[in-house]
This record gives structure tokens, sequence and C-alpha cells, in this order.
């Protein structure tokens, strides 16, 4: 049993907690994943966003005017104070016409009106901008399922399933958020940084020294922060993830933990890891909790000072009133913004890491193009031959050498040997899913790398030992075989394979439906609707790989006959370690270290008394001992 740490890393990717850049939370300040070439990959990123150039220069103005309609409106709105204490010192001082109403109404109309076009513009670039990000994530998950089904096998069997998942799933969905929310904030937070600079300075430039003097005790206050409760987080993300790893394991293997008393075991591992989480969680939000105090409390100060410079600024008639109610203002949203573009840099390397990963697969290398001009057996009559065929799944280690054989239309042909030997190999090859690396395979005298892909394929019906079924109902999965058939071929390939008697003793029949891991039907029924749905196919040539491995005898009996009568007009070939399966076959190829050492008729080998002979009675030694 492996440990959640092996199920957990590296390809398993955990989703970071929300909160991350832009909504002003104490996670903003986590770092991320960083891009081994950053440069070249937001080349390529913006080069992937071209065509969306005039829609992102759009909200990149739109964003721009939101901000600067908000900035200008406490200025403006500083003018109403100013007249309102005009007025109210005229009115104490018994001189003036006293407070001009109507001059406010109409400032506070205009500010109301600024601030209703920030929102709306607001509301636009956000629209937009969400609908451009939806729209690149729809783009990189279509071209990556595209580009799946132009990778070849080799990659998949090298390649963890999880890592292929997580490019689909978490990297896209980190470069949409970053485009859906953390793209607009760094415009808006740039404009706002400098705008709101452009505007304290304006009032005056002794209040915005004194204001700016709270920025280098804010970095730093954050840095100390950020130094303490990162390692608090990464162990929060590392655990998480081992307590996720060991859940799955413990879910997966319930049974096999169950029987060798494993609870008790399995729940002292769980409290040890969900401790450990448990003490870097609370670590970790209590430090990042004490950011937003900090920032207050610091904030405060900056007001405190503000307020008195300006105070005697405005005893001295240096700037009004409303002046300093406006310069206040401003300090208000100059910090959140700030703390913003300081966390640009985790953002972006975050949003490079994410989508290297996602044009790394894209690039990937794929299959070898399917030929011009394809060949076309338009009445194919299944010879097959293997002519010097050499192949390894890496150059450096070949592990069939030489092979020769041919099979004439309509035979049955077994091929056995011990695991390893390359059985499974050479239908792989037969199905192009690798190409040889020396020699040739031949159908009906043409080479397989003359026909398309999709072509050859349909010409074969594969019944292997892991059977492959989806959620949908039985007719469905049946039905795959050959997507136009009727219903009631459906019901006559059942029959053939045995299976319609199951199938109607279950609820819903036909229309049952098989959950996600297809546990509501044994391993044995599985297996008959899946030789059901290669008799359905009805191919030219079948390849059998333990076909009836998971079948009890006297299901596989009736198997035995209905996949003989379907064999007779077809070329198969039967990959079998029960060798008591194979004693009609008309002929049998003995496979050991990827080249054949024996071939002919059960009983000639059997007389040979060579490797074959061997395999064949170590299978009834244990029954022969027992006896």
């Amino acid at each position: 049993m492996t440990t959640p740490a092996a199920s957990t890393s590296p390809n398993r990717q955990q989703r970071r907690p929300m909160g991350a850049f832009g909504h002003g939370g104490p996670t903003a300040m986590m770092k991320g994943d960083k891009a081994r070439n950053f440069k070249g990959t937001m080349l390529k990123l913006i080069q992937y966003l071209g065509a969306y150039r005039l829609s992102i220069s759009i909200v990149m103005l739109i964003a721009i005017a939101s901000t600067v309609f908000a900035i200008i409106g406490p200025k403006i709105l500083g003018k109403a104070t100013t007249k309102l204490f005009e007025g109210v010192m005229e009115q104490i001082a018994g001189a003036g016409s006293g407070i001009d109403f109507e001059y406010i109404g109409r400032i506070i109309i205009l500010t109301l009106i600024l601030y209703a076009l920030s929102s709306l513009f607001s509301y636009v670039q956000g629209w937009i901008m969400s609908g451009i990000s939806a729209n690149i994530a729809y783009r990189f998950r279509r071209d990556i399922a595209a580009k799946v089904n132009r990778m070849p096998l080799r990659y998949f069997d090298g390649t963890n399933h999880g890592e292929v998942l997580s490019r689909v799933t978490n990297d896209v969905d980190t470069v949409n958020q970053t485009l859906s929310q953390s793209l607009t904030q760094i415009i808006t937070s740039v404009t706002t940084v400098i705008g709101v600079l452009v505007m304290m300075f304006s009032i005056s430039w002794l209040m915005t020294l004194v204001a700016l003097l709270i920025v280098p005790l804010s970095l730093a206050l954050i840095s100390l922060v950020v130094k303490q409760s990162q390692k608090y987080f990464k162990q929060q993300q590392d655990y998480l993830g081992h307590v996720n790893g060991h859940i799955e394991e413990m879910y997966g293997g319930h049974i096999v933990m169950k029987s060798f008393n494993g609870e008790a075991r399995s729940i002292a591992k769980f409290d040890s890891i969900n401790n450990t989480l448990y003490d870097s969680a609370w670590k970790s939000q209590f430090l990042s909790g004490l950011m937003m105090p900090l920032m207050n409390f610091i904030g405060n100060l900056g007001y405190v000072a503000v307020s008195i410079l300006g105070g005697y600024l405005a005893v001295r008639q240096t700037v009004t009133i409303g002046d300093i109610q406006a310069f206040i203002q401003y300090v208000r949203s100059f910090t959140q913004p700030l703390m913003q573009i300081a966390n640009i840099s985790n953002v972006l390397q975050q949003t490079a890491a994410a989508a290297e990963r996602v044009f790394e697969f894209l690039e990937e290398a794929e299959e070898l193009p399917d030929p011009a001009e394809p060949a076309v057996i338009a009445d194919l009559k299944g010879r097959v031959d293997f002519k010097n065929v050499r192949f390894g799944y890496t150059p450096e280690k070949i592990i069939i050498n030489d092979f020769s054989f041919y099979a004439e239309p309509g035979q049955r042909i077994a091929i056995v040997g011990p695991t390893g030997a390359g059985k499974t190999t050479l239908v792989k090859l037969l199905m192009r899913f690798y190409d040889v690396n020396g020699g040739a395979i031949l159908l009906d005298n043409r080479d397989l790398r003359d026909f398309k892909r999709g072509d050859l394929r349909c010409m074969f019906g594969m019944v292997l030992q892991d059977t492959w079924l989806f959620n949908g109902t039985i007719m469905e999965n049946i039905r795959y075989g050959r997507s136009t058939a009727t219903d009631e071929e459906v019901i006559a390939a059942a029959k053939a394979a045995h299976a319609d008697h199951f199938i109607r003793a279950l609820p819903d029949g036909y229309n049952f439906i098989l959950n996600e891991e297809t546990t509501n039907i044994s391993a044995g029924q599985k297996q008959l609707l899946t030789i059901a749905r290669a008799i359905l196919a009805d191919p030219n040539i079948l390849i059998l790989d333990e076909a009836t491995s998971s079948i009890d005898t006297h299901t596989e009996i009736l198997i035995q006959r209905a996949m003989s009568e379907l064999m007779k007009r077809r070329t198969s070939f039967v990959i079998a370690h029960r060798l008591s399966t194979i004693r009609d076959a008309d002929w049998i190829l003995v496979m050991n270290n990827g080249d054949i050492v024996e071939q002919g008729k059960h009983e000639k080998l059997l007389a040979r008394g060579g490797f074959y002979a061997e395999l064949y009675n170590s299978q009834f030694e244990p029954a022969e001992i027992s006896a």
C-alpha cells in the first residue's frame, strides 16, 4: 500500500485556497509555483491572447476610466465640504448669505454621477473580461482535448493520468482566474496608485510625504508576517494533500483494510496527519490574520499624522477643510492597491507556471500523421504478416527481436508465454498504438502504416482483460461498439455473449445505469458486456486478451462456444494464460523475452516436451500435488 505522500506528489496538484490576489485577504501574499521560463511562457500567453487584443484593450480603457472617475470623486466632494464649512462660518460670524445649498447640491449630484459611471464601467469591464477569460479557458480545454486524441500511447503509458487531468482542470482554472480577476485588478491598482498620488500631491506635497512614510513601515510588517506564515501555509497545503491521499487510499481499499484489521492503524495515521494539518492551519491563519489589524493600526497612525498636519495647514489657510477630507479618503484608498501591486509578481509567477504546464502539453510530440493517400481495402481477407519486426518501448531497450510470422485469413492464432514475454505488445503493434522500430506488419500485403489509424482500427475488435465501461446505460455501453446499431441488434449481441439473462434480471434491464466505477455489477458481468460490444462491432479481425479471465467456469464454456462461432469467419489473435482454453487454436505462438521460441499445434507442442509443455504442465501441478 502506498503512503499518502506517494499518492499526492508530485503529479497531484491541490487547489489553492480562495482569497488569492485581489481579495484583500491575507493569503494574497502566499508564494506560488515559479515557471522555469517565465519570459518565454508569458510571450506564448500573450500570443495566445492575440485574438482578443481589441477586447482586452477596450477592457483596459474602461478599467482606467472607472478608476479615474472613482479617484476624482473625493476631490470634487471636498469642494462641497469646503462650501458647507464656509457657509457655517459665515452664519456664525453673521455675515454673508449663509450655506449655498444649491452649489452643494450640484456637487453632490456630480459626485453621484461620477461614482455611478465608475460602477457602470467597472461592471462592463468585468462582464467583458469574464467572457474573454471563459472563452480562453474553453479554447485551452478544447485544444488539450484535441491534443489528447493526437498523442501517442507512449506518452500516456509514461505519464500519470492525474498529471494530464491537472492540466485540464487546475492549470487552466489558474489562468482563467488570473485573466478574469487579476488582470483588471492589476490595471485598476496601478491606475489607482498613480491617480491617488497625483491627487494627493495636487492638494499638498507636505501632507503627501507624511502619508507616504507609512508605506515602508507597512511593507516591512507585510514582509515579516509573510516570512513567518509562509512556511505554515506550505505545510498546510502539503498535509492537506496527505490527508486527501490517505482518505482516498482507505476508501478505495477499504475491503482489504478491514480484512487485515487495519482500522486502528488507519485512524492512528490519519490522526497524526490531521494533527499536523490542524497545527499548521491555525498558525498560518493566525499569523495572516494579524495582517489587517496591523495594517489598520498603521493606517490609523497615518490618519492621525495627516489630520494634525492638515489642521495646522488649514489654520494657516494653505489647504481647505474639504481638501483635508478628500486627502484622508485618498489615504484610505492608497494602501489596498499598494498591497495588490506588491503581489503582482506572485500572481504572474503562478499564472506563468500554470500556463507553462499547459503549453508544454500542447507542444508534446504527436503521433506521426496519417498518409496523404491512405490504403483502402474494399474486401479485406484478413491475412496478417509480421516481417522481421523489431520493437522496444525505448530505442535503447528492444524487447521484440527479428519477429516473423504470418496468419492466414480465418485462422485462430493463440499467443502464450510468461509475463513480460511480449504478448500484449504484439496487440499494441497490430492496432498501431505503437509503430515498429524495424521490419513491418502487413495486412493483406499492405503495410499497416499505409492505412489511416481510424480505418485500421475499424477492422479490429478487441476484448481486453481490463474491462472499460462508462457511466451510462447497459444499452449505451454495448452500442459503443457500433453507434448505428438498433436496439434489436444490441440485444442479439448480448444474447450471443450470454449476457441477456443477467441484464434482464437487473432493475430496468438494458436501461440499467452503470455507476462511475461500475461497482453495481460483477467483474464477470462487465466482461460479458465488453464481449457483447465486440460481437456488435462485427470486426474483420478479433483480438482477445484473456477475454474470459473474470468469468466462472460454466459461463466460460458458453462464451467459448459463442466466440468460436464468431471467430469462424475472422482472423483471431487470442492471448491466453490458461492454456486449457486454446487447445483448439489453429496455431500457437509461444513467446519468451520478445521472441517466438516455439510454434505449432497443441498436441505437437506438448509432444515436443519443450517450453510450451513446461508452461502447460505447470498449470496442473498444484492440482496433482494436492491430490
